[in-house]
């Protein structure tokens, strides 16, 4: 309920000027579901939208870019950091060791973790070294594809 919910306010924000959440609540309810401000307020929160500006200073609810649905793949800010973070990719077994520019480990670690890659137990990083834990020794290989497919994706 609460996902096509969700997915009824994306496209309502999309396809509407939506200045305030009694007006959002009140598509919602013309669309079928009998709900509440106060979940309309987590929803927004939930969702990331953001007021921006339109029509001589007025203000209406947007989809951000940093959505916490968004796609790291999709996502600009995220790519470059692997972009220009990752020196190198191997792995032994079930480990792949991330070797990055100075200080950037943690960084590229929580690009990685946005990737939300299943073959990826967790991840540890220091300085310069990231630590990957793989589920299976035979997917390592198709989890640095993965990360070298969303590097390509960088402008």
């Amino acid at each position: 309920m609460k996902r096509n919910r969700q997915e009824v306010i994306k496209n309502i924000i999309s396809a509407n000027n939506v200045e305030t959440q009694e007006e959002l609540l009140n598509l919602l309810i013309k669309e079928g579901f009998n709900t509440t401000q106060a979940t309309i307020s987590r929803d927004i929160k939930e969702l990331n939208l953001k007021k921006v500006t339109y029509d001589g200073g007025r203000k209406k609810y947007s989809i951000s870019n940093n959505s916490p649905d968004t796609d790291v793949k999709d996502d600009a800010s995220y790519s470059q950091v692997l972009k220009n973070s990752i020196v190198s990719m191997e792995h032994s077994e079930n480990i792949i060791v991330i070797k990055t520019v100075s200080g950037m480990a943690m960084a590229v670690g929580a690009s990685v973790d946005r990737l939300k890659i299943d073959e990826i137990m967790g991840c540890i990083a220091g300085d310069d070294t990231l630590f990957l834990a793989i589920r299976d020794k035979n997917m390592a290989e198709k989890v640095i594809g993965e990360i070298k497919d969303v590097i390509k994706l960088a402008h």
